[in-house]
Parts: structure tokens; sequence; C-alpha cells
């Protein structure tokens, strides 16, 4: 394995281990049995490494999720895989959330951050809904909606898991909610002054 996939295991394994906050280039090192130099070498700097995998496991992440959501009931499904995963990925999601607050003060951060937001709408509406937002322009903002939906949801579910895993969710509650949000839509119930 040559240094640059060496580095990218090893910052993996850092995020996992350590955390984005309390990951220092030291610790990427001694992970990835890597000189300390070849971190600048080939990602220019430690964040920009951690950015880098941190992306590529929440990819890894999603496309796990929505995978095995592929058949059937879809969505409850998907919400099912969230819920499990809250447990199972919670390293992944605390540096995360980590990597999410340090975009306030690294621009490079918050852009890679959003590209990444962009492209993960547009998967999950064309997995979830089969909308792949290639139609038409109507097409494209239907898509981007659905998709947006989805991962404000996950962001929330995430961390209320993170907070208050005791009290969280279920995916049984999250589609019961949804279920009863679209009732109120479909009724016209949301836009309506209750004065």
């Amino acid at each position: 394995m040559r240094h640059r996939e060496q580095l990218m295991a090893g910052a993996k394994q850092c995020l996992e281990e350590r955390g984005y906050a309390r990951t220092t280039s030291r610790d990427i090192a001694a992970a990835a049995n890597a000189p300390l130099g070849t971190i600048n070498y080939h990602y220019d700097s430690k964040e920009a490494l951690l950015n880098a995998a941190l992306l590529e496991m929440l990819q890894e992440w999603g496309d796990k999720v929505r995978a095995q959501s592929a058949t059937g009931r879809r969505v409850e499904s998907m919400w099912a895989r969230v819920v499990e995963s809250e447990a199972t990925d919670r390293p992944l999601l605390v540096a995360s959330a980590e990597a999410l607050a340090q975009a306030e003060r690294f621009p490079e951060i918050r852009q890679q951050i959003a590209e990444a937001f962009e492209r993960s709408r547009t998967e999950m509406a064309a997995d979830l809904h089969g909308i792949d937002g290639t139609d038409s322009a109507e097409d494209r903002e239907l898509a981007r909606a659905v998709g947006s939906v989805h991962m404000a949801l996950v962001a929330g579910l995430t961390q209320q898991w993170l907070i208050d895993p005791e009290h969280a969710p279920s995916a049984r509650e999250v589609a019961a909610g949804l279920r009863r949000i679209a009732q109120d839509l479909e009724s016209g119930e949301f836009g309506e002054s209750d004065a």
C-alpha cells in the first residue's frame, strides 16, 4: 500500500477511535505507519485529509444504508437502517458532527461538505423514490426537495441519537410521524391559520 492510501486508512482509523477534533497529524502518521510529512505532500493539510476520509466514510455509510433499502418498503427500510446505524456507526456520526462544527471556520471544509450534501440529495431521491432529476427542471427541483427532506431528517435523528439515545425515535416512530405529516399536508392542515 502506498503512502497516500496508508494515510487515508490511518485517517479513517483515527476518526473512529479519536474523532475529528482530537486527531492530530502525528496520530494519523502513526496509524498509517507513514512519515509525518507525507500528509502535507499528499493532502496539503491534516484537515484536508480528515475531510476526505470522513466524506469517503459517510458516502460508504450512505451507500450501505440505501443499498439495504433497495427492495420492498424502501423508505421505511431506509429509516430502520439509519436507526440501527446510530448504534453501530456512532464514532463515524460523532466525527461527522465535529466536522460540521469546523465548517464554520474553514471554508474548504464547508465547500466539501456542501458538495457531498448536494450529491446525497439526488442520490436519496433517486434510490428511495425513483426521482432522478433528469427529466425536467421541475423533476430536478422535486428530486432536490425530496432529498433535502430526507437529509434534514437524517441530521436531526442523528443529533437526537447522539445526545439522548434512550428517548430518540425508532424507525417505526419516524415512519408514523412522516405519515401524519403527509396526511396533514394533503388535507391542507398546514398553511391554515388557527386564528
